[in-house]
């Protein structure tokens, strides 16, 4: 049986989009707490998140400090949150450290991971007759405004010689552009995992391109300058990272698990979550912050300085710090690529 898909029940997904928000919404106080200890370490995450990852994976045990999770709506006020001082360090998307440094924010990315960018993609209804990028000139495109998804539109059309002048914009958040998907008024739709995977499964929809070769696809841990100035706080970050990383490695290793852990959280299908976590999800390698994430990132942020979505040029290198990288590999490293057994 076709599945139908609710406008409604995409809102709750959108909260944990760490691979994309860039738009406007509020945060919401956390009421958890982890470990023991003197030190308290604030933590900033997003529904289904850095949270419900390292406890499904195990990773919250023997902790000799205390992880205080508040959770967040999306990256921007999560960000606002470091920038205030109210969170140590917190995880988003590769967009909104961009429009944080452009607001003179005092942010550092400390840490990154490396997945495939085929969740993000611009989608078309079953039956169009756009069968390529080039086909969207004159055409409609619903995007929600300076999300990741808005980048990766900009940089396909530029790659089929086209520009944004080229295709008619609706700047749409995903449960408004869904409803316009549906219905037909829009041509197509470009987004990121889960809706993709949540319009793919329901049959509603297929892939005109995805983001793989135009996009970076990133994933960052942010934290906040006064808490690096902390020794003590500085260590308990680094123990956090490396938590983290090996609770992606178990996401890898255990897709269907993760799937059940993160459909609960968010109120996915799980049908839905497991086809998120095999195309986008379990693909996310740690890698170092490096000279080509930073010039990488500096694309972006050029790119939304020439659309005026931020007020002025940044230098992103100022927005990073390459302490805890290690021995991990350079930020070009290949994502996995998830087999079915």
């Amino acid at each position: 049986m076709r599945r139908r898909l609710v406008p409604a029940a995409l809102l709750l997904p959108l909260a944990l989009l760490l691979t994309a928000c860039g738009g406007s919404s509020s945060a919401s106080a956390g009421s958890d707490t982890d470990g023991k200890g003197s030190l308290t370490l604030d933590v900033g995450d997003q529904k289904g998140g850095s949270e419900a990852i390292l406890r499904a994976a195990g990773e919250l045990k023997d902790l000799n400090y205390k992880i205080k999770w508040s959770t967040f709506t999306s990256g921007p006020p999560l960000l606002e949150a470091v920038n205030a001082k109210a969170v140590d360090i917190g995880g988003v998307g590769n967009t909104p450290p961009v429009f944080a440094a452009g607001a003179g924010s005092r942010i550092k990315v400390v840490a990154a991971w490396h997945g495939t960018s085929q969740g993000d993609a611009i989608l078309v209804p079953n039956g169009s007759k756009l069968k390529g990028t080039g086909d969207l000139k004159g055409r409609s495109v619903a995007v929600a405004q300076g999300s990741s998804a808005h980048y990766q539109l900009v940089a396909s059309l530029k790659a089929a010689g086209l520009t944004l002048g080229d295709v008619q914009l609706k700047y749409l958040q995903p449960a408004d552009a869904l409803a316009a998907f549906t219905s037909g008024k829009v041509d197509a739709w470009a987004v990121w995992d889960p809706y993709t995977s949540q319009v793919l499964q329901a049959e509603q929809g297929t892939v005109l391109t995805t983001g793989e070769g135009v996009t970076n696809g990133l994933l960052f841990q942010v934290a906040a300058p006064s808490a690096l100035q902390d020794s003590k706080k500085t260590a308990a970050i680094e123990d956090y990272l490396g938590r983290l990383r090996r609770a992606y490695d178990w996401v890898y290793d255990h897709p269907e698990a993760w799937a059940e852990v993160w459909a609960k959280e968010t109120g996915l299908p799980y049908e839905v979550a497991l086809a998120s976590v095999k195309r986008t999800n379990a693909s996310r390698v740690a890698v170092a912050v490096d000279k080509p994430l930073i010039a990488s990132e500096q694309e972006i942020a050029d790119t939304f300085a020439d659309l005026k979505l931020i007020p002025h040029r940044v230098d992103f290198a100022e927005f990073t710090d390459a302490r805890f990288n290690g021995a991990l590999p350079p930020s070009t490293a290949k994502p996995r690529v998830y087999k079915d057994s």
